[in-house]
């Protein structure tokens, strides 16, 4: 039985590469639905004047962090394989 791993040491160039173009899709897709929301909040927040809800847009955008932090791991060890590129 194969077990995943999180470590990109272990994993293959082609593993790498399919992982970051996969990642990299999902955070952009991810990315842009968060900032419309954030802007329909925002506007919510304004018309309605009940500005202590804006607090909840930068928390939502953290969400986004670990994605961002997978994928600079795969860019270094990827960068590490391959010195030349």
């Amino acid at each position: 039985m194969k077990t995943k791993t999180n470590d990109v040491t272990e994993l293959s160039t082609e593993e790498l590469v399919k992982q970051k173009k996969t990642l990299y899709g999902v955070a952009f897709g991810l990315g842009i639905v968060m900032v419309i929301a954030c802007l329909i909040l925002f506007y919510l927040v304004i018309k309605s004047k009940n500005y202590m809800v804006m607090f909840v847009i930068p928390v939502a955008m953290l969400s986004l962090l670990p994605s961002f932090m997978r994928l600079g791991q795969i860019n270094a060890e990827l960068k590490s394989r391959n010195p030349k590129k």
